[in-house]
């Protein structure tokens, strides 16, 4: 009879290290958030731009702050953007760096739709419309930070 005690005792000690660990193993794992971001952007040979956006994840919402640069743009244009975040393990993951190279050209409307990565593997998949005069050629970095 005691040997059938300790022997359940194993197995329930077994079990309980079993499921905490799923349960850690979940709480790591890579999750995905909504974006919204409205960027104003201005250039002549040098670009610059800035704006506000809200990451939404895990039922919270989080304020950010964007600004970038880019070379080899010109005009003027406004743009509001939505669509994910994919790979975050915490809402500041979402913090960082993100690249684009390409070209583009915009009058007075239409449509942009980026997908971007930064240092800590968050991807960014974003579309929306874009308002005013912008050509672009050659690279453009983004910058979001939580406020």
């Amino acid at each position: 009879m005691l040997s059938l005690a300790r022997t359940l005792k194993f197995a329930l000690a077994v079990v309980s290290v079993v499921a905490f660990s799923s349960v850690q193993s979940y709480a790591q794992a890579p999750g995905t958030g909504s974006v919204r971001l409205n960027i104003v952007k201005a250039g002549f040979i040098i670009g610059v731009g800035g704006g506000s956006g809200v990451l939404h994840y895990h039922g919270r919402n989080y304020p950010l702050r964007l600004g970038g640069i880019g070379i080899g743009s010109l005009g003027v244009a406004s743009v509001s953007l939505a669509g994910t975040a994919s790979n975050l393990r915490s809402p500041s993951d979402i913090a960082g760096t993100y690249g684009a190279a390409g070209a583009g050209a915009t009058f007075v409307g239409g449509g942009q739709v980026v997908r971007l990565r930064n240092e800590r593997g968050v991807v960014l998949r974003l579309s929306g419309p874009q308002i005013g005069f912008q050509v672009s050629l050659g690279l453009a970095g983004m910058t979001i930070a939580m406020q």
